[in-house]
């Protein structure tokens, strides 16, 4: 499973604000996010078995998630869409990432996936099941599970969108004060749909909020290691400043250089 909403304003000093929920095995061992080698330099959390990630951010402000997402025709020996995911915040913009993406998922290499690919430039769902699509967001609230994005029959995230409108979202502080807390619903009575998830094996093991300014120190990144409603948010923002701050002073050095 996993559900991911983002609210992408690309006209405001803050352009990508995120909400996620990650679901997997209880006894499949993940890191917490921390700056990755190489360039572009990526934050993100890593699954120890594989050696992908779920989400995570470059240095040049690129965001990248996944959702599993429903597939009948799956791979005998599927490829790790974490692996991919880490493939894609290589990317130095999401429309390249979204390139990618659709090369990789246009093959039967892996299971089912929904990629979630955003900048300050643009924002794209890529559809990676028995069908494959890139779909472009729009301006506002979209979120998605293992279905379509803003899939209406999928009632989580029915349930998920009525609970962030409740209110007007109309800062990054107020929606990510709203998202800790509804990303943080249990069932309020079994059968009915919610954002924590808890199985016999598998459930929310962890959540991740995210707002991405335009400027590095205005970005703000906060990880539960665990269902975020037993588990403390806890604050990384200090790491993707950095790592924005990197990207934002090797891009100056790079644009003189060519206009000298």
């Amino acid at each position: 499973m996993c559900i991911l909403a983002i609210q992408y304003q690309p006209d405001t000093d803050t352009p990508i604000l995120v909400a996620a929920n990650r679901e997997e095995l209880y006894v499949r061992p993940s890191t917490q996010p921390s700056i990755q080698s190489g360039k572009p330099r990526i934050l993100c959390g890593l699954d120890q078995k594989a050696g992908g990630t779920w989400l995570g951010v470059n240095q040049h402000g690129l965001f990248v998630g996944a959702c599993n997402r429903m597939k009948f025709h799956a791979p005998s020996s599927p490829q790790s869409r974490g692996i991919l995911c880490r493939e894609l915040l290589r990317s130095g913009s999401a429309r390249r990432g979204v390139d990618l993406a659709m090369d990789e998922v246009s093959v039967n290499k892996y299971d089912g996936v929904n990629f979630v690919i955003a900048d300050a430039e643009s924002a794209w769902v890529v559809h990676g099941g028995d069908d494959y699509e890139a779909v472009a967001l729009q301006k506002g609230l979209s979120i998605i599970a293992n279905r379509d994005v803003n899939d209406p029959r999928d009632e989580r995230v029915k349930l998920a969108h009525r609970l962030l409108t409740l209110q007007t979202l109309d800062s990054p502080v107020k929606f990510l004060a709203v998202a800790s807390k509804v990303f943080a619903r249990p069932a309020s009575a079994p059968g009915r749909p919610s954002m924590v998830i808890r199985g016999d094996d598998r459930g929310t093991v962890s959540s991740t909020l995210l707002a991405l300014g335009k400027k590095p120190r205005d970005a703000i990144y906060q990880y539960a290691d665990g269902a975020p409603d037993q588990s403390k948010y806890e604050d990384y923002s200090p790491l993707l400043r950095d790592i924005l701050s990197r990207g934002l002073r090797e891009s100056r050095t790079t644009n003189a250089k060519a206009s000298a």
